[in-house]
């Protein structure tokens, strides 16, 4: 819809937004850019909200876009639509792009082209190392000055103990958490699913949970010698949920995300999909003993942060023999449906408390700024129908990433319409830029 509206009335909406704790039936106010007063103009265009769910700033913190250099896989444009489609606002991409977004002019590019696309907000994350080699710090200062909200080198691990160290030290003066691609490449070796009865079935290569826990463990004793912001990306294992809890007991910054894949999804899909790529990420899809330990540690809050690591591929990629397909799926037009149906289907968790892992965690993890549904905030707003059943189709995704291993996938759940800054980017499935 065009920004030449006076406003907009979004009435009887059940509005859940985690920044102020409320979850109750309002009528919310548009007015411009900014959330309005009731005493606003009289020509408000009315939205019926009655059996929504209306969530502010909607953030996914983990995605990659792959612009500039591998468009072929996505773009920022397809992205930003996909992120649309998906419910966001609000977005964080990561650096592995060629060139690695690893200096400060690349920081304000992606910014430039995100405003240009009017579609999202994309908040970068900057390479830890210069062109994620592990062995020197990129300029930290300098794309942080610039808008940089975090630092990784994610699509690789930061091996390099000593460069980890004073990542760490950087951030506690910078104020920006350092994202860990938590795995131990020796241990990693030519894996490509989890390791166990049904990579053995299978006769494929095995990645150990314990490739991941003992980086998580590594990080987590750095995180408290230098009182480092340390977080740690799609977590998978027990061993780093035993690590998390560690550094929380012993009041260390150290967050954690885990992945809606991680949550819906368990090793068996790989037997179920008869050797189909659409299911290889990384970290592997893990089996339902540790699906129901990653549940539980969101549930008791040990997990704040809910993320998709969307990671499209080109269709000719992920139909490659599955020893050579690429690791990754996108993930964030299915997001919504699969986190729903996982914590609201048996009232796992109420929807304030989910909705939190997707808007003022995120945000507190990166130190972002934003108040909640309160006059002159801006409308970053989201309407969900949460009673809606749809079956999942990739053919149908924004994204130029098809690929799913929920295709076919019943979910509940969907949103509706997406509003960032007053605009609607979509409404009833369709985005509408």
């Amino acid at each position: 819809m065009s920004k030449q509206q006076t406003g907009w009335i979004i009435q009887d909406v059940r509005v859940i937004d985690p920044f102020r704790n409320v979850d109750s039936i309002e009528d919310i106010y548009v007015t411009g850019e900014k959330i309005g007063k009731t005493s606003g103009p009289r020509d408000y265009s009315i939205v019926d909200g009655q059996g929504l769910w209306l969530v502010p700033r909607l953030t996914d913190m983990h995605v990659h876009f792959r612009e500039p250099g591998m468009e072929h896989k996505e773009d920022l444009l397809s992205g930003s639509r996909a992120a649309a489609a998906g419910g966001f606002t609000a977005v964080c991409t990561m650096p592995n792009t060629l060139p690695v977004i690893d200096i400060p002019s690349l920081i304000q590019w992606q910014q430039q082209q995100a405003e240009n696309i009017g579609l999202v907000h994309i908040f970068p994350i900057g390479s830890i190392s210069k062109q994620q080699e592990g062995k020197e710090l990129a300029d930290l200062y300098q794309m942080a000055r610039v808008g940089a909200v975090g630092f990784s080198d994610d699509g690789r691990p930061l091996i390099d103990a000593g460069v980890m160290r004073a990542a760490l030290s950087y951030s506690t003066t910078l104020g920006r958490p350092i994202i860990q691609h938590a795995e131990e490449p020796e241990l990693v070796a030519n894996g490509v699913m989890h390791e166990g009865s049904v990579s053995q079935q299978m006769g494929l290569s095995g990645i150990p949970e314990e490739a991941e826990s003992v980086m998580v463990w590594r990080d987590v004793e750095l995180a408290g010698l230098t009182g480092g912001i340390l977080h740690i990306a799609h977590v998978s294992a027990k061993g780093s949920l035993e690590a998390l809890d560690y550094a929380k007991r012993h009041n260390f910054r150290v967050t954690a995300e885990v992945s809606p894949h991680h949550l819906l999804l368990t090793d068996a899909a790989i037997r179920e999909w008869n050797f189909n790529p659409v299911t290889k990420v990384n970290p592997p899809l893990r089996p339902e003993k540790t699906r129901q330990l990653l549940i539980q540690a969101v549930r008791q809050g040990l997990i704040p942060v809910i993320a998709s690591d969307h990671a499209p591929h080109h269709h000719d990629e992920k139909t490659l023999p599955y020893n050579e397909a690429p690791f990754g799926i996108s993930g964030l037009e299915t997001f919504m449906g699969a986190i729903l149906s996982v914590f609201l289907g048996d009232g796992l968790l109420d929807p304030l408390d989910l909705f939190r892992c997707v808007t003022l965690g995120p945000h507190q993890v990166l130190g972002l700024n934003y108040p909640g549904l309160i006059p002159g905030a801006s409308a970053d707003l989201t309407l969900i129908d949460p009673q809606v059943r749809w079956i999942v189709d990739g053919k149908n995704f924004y994204s130029r990433g098809k690929n799913t291993p929920l295709q076919g996938t019943r979910l509940q759940g969907r949103p509706v319409a997406t509003m960032v800054q007053g605009e609607w980017t979509m409404r009833d499935q369709e985005v509408l830029k």
